[in-house]
């Protein structure tokens, strides 16, 4: 058992009161990066839901701005969370996480069975008039359950081996969890995780190991789902007509990835269908937005396009902005992600460092997401753009996600004084004070 040689420093005043102090001591104000990065994503998400929102217009009893209304309302409940998260020390998120993590397995499983049913699956649930996404709450578990797990069993030169087994083990449940909903969230739970192991030191053998695990269960759950097909519920949303088949998801994947290559046919070729139409105006908003676009509130398309305010809206943001506005909005969710990396690779500890890494690759990855699916680059499927797609339960995931990060960079030791380290020390259960393996001296 290792010694920390800084513990032995004495101290004549009271455990309680060395505590307040460590805490105090540490504390520096909250990055404001991270700040700048969130104002902005939330004035262009009220720029552009706005604007794509004119069919929740047509039928709003609020008028023109209702839809607008409370989206705001949304974002500025995500602001008083965010307040109040970057005022606690992140020590304090450690005997959260567990819970959150039970509570969001819990929710999941009241879905898969009693959910309502939204673009052909069991997604959501309302309580007290106010519609949950427990899929959303699952994501976010996943990144600090795996924060918690990898900090906990660092070893020197790695983790150890059940630190990797558990984390992984975590993921192929989380996924079980919400494949059934569609292979795009369990896919980004998956990269999720790699992130975090690349960030928390797990060695090359085990990484790989781990990387083909998925791949053996991706590859074995679509093969099962292929040859399984089963009758799925109907919806009477129109606008997804293609989850209204009796095929089943299997059968919705097939569709997808066949719509998504075209037979090797130019998409301006091909006809515009109940099935395509989501993709193929969406195409058409980019097209027309060129370089500087429309400006908002001019767009074309977001009378036409199906869930312009939610799933294609960076198809909007193309159209009002142009390219130059798309790549600026690409740039902040890269921006947050450097901002993380370069607060983990400065922090003391592992804790703060998996935290806040794992919190900005869930927001950046969901975003990377969303803009290959409108873009083309990969096949259709639901994915909210964080903090800017419409979605109660979407902005109240990022808002947690963003508290986080900022609780981590005020209270977080980052290449601080031997006291400083000291501080921190103290003020960490004994199991999570392990040097942080990428840290930058």
């Amino acid at each position: 058992m290792e010694i920390n040689p800084l513990s032995a420093i004495p101290s004549s005043e009271p455990a309680s009161a060395q505590k307040e102090v460590r805490e105090d001591a540490v504390e520096t104000k909250s990055d404001r990066h991270i700040w700048g990065i969130y104002i902005f994503l939330c004035l262009i998400s009220l720029i552009e839901l706005y604007s794509a929102s004119s069919r929740e217009v047509a039928s709003s009893s609020m008028g023109v701005f209702g839809p607008v209304v409370r989206h705001a309302f949304m974002l500025a409940a995500g602001c008083g969370i965010i307040l109040l998260l970057q005022r606690v020390h992140y020590r304090k998120f450690i005997a959260f996480i567990p819970v959150f993590a039970f509570i969001s397995v819990v929710m999941m499983l009241y879905v898969m069975f009693f959910g309502e049913i939204v673009n052909g699956a069991r997604r959501s649930f309302s309580l007290m008039g106010i519609t949950i996404q427990p899929s959303e709450f699952l994501k976010l578990s996943a990144a600090l359950v795996i924060a918690l797990i990898m900090s906990k069993t660092q070893i020197k030169g790695g983790v150890k081996k059940n630190g990797v087994i558990v984390s992984a083990v975590i993921v192929i449940v989380f996924g079980s969890l919400l494949i059934k909903q569609g292979l795009t969230n369990t896919l980004l739970l998956m990269a999720i995780s790699l992130s975090m192991m690349v960030i928390g030191g797990v060695e090359w053998k085990k990484f790989l190991m781990v990387l083909l695990v998925y791949g053996v269960f991706v590859g074995f759950y679509g093969i099962y789902k292929l040859t399984n097909d089963e009758p799925e519920a109907k919806t009477e949303n129109i606008e997804a007509v293609e989850a209204t088949a009796t095929e089943g998801r299997g059968g919705t994947w097939v569709n997808r990835i066949a719509r998504w290559s075209g037979d090797g046919k130019p998409k301006y070729t091909q006809k515009i269908n109940a099935e395509n139409r989501q993709e193929m105006y969406s195409f058409m908003a980019q097209a027309n937005g060129g370089v500087v676009g429309v400006f908002p509130g001019n767009s074309r398309e977001t009378a036409r396009l199906p869930l312009a305010f939610s799933d294609f809206i960076y198809a909007i943001i193309i159209e009002d902005m142009g390219l130059i506005g798309g790549l600026f909005v690409l740039a902040l969710y890269l921006w947050l992600l450097g901002r993380a990396s370069a607060i983990a690779s400065k922090c003391s500890r592992a804790l703060p460092a998996l935290l806040v890494i794992g919190m900005a690759v869930m927001i950046a990855f969901q975003a990377l997401f969303h803009m290959a699916i409108v873009s083309g680059l990969a096949p259709v499927s639901g994915q909210p753009l964080p903090l800017i797609s419409k979605g109660g339960t979407s902005i109240l995931i990022t808002s947690i996600a963003f508290g986080v990060m900022l609780s981590v960079s005020r209270f977080a030791v980052r290449n601080g004084k031997r006291q400083d380290i000291k501080n921190e020390i103290d003020v960490l259960p004994e199991e999570m004070r392990a040097d942080n393996p990428t840290m930058l001296q």
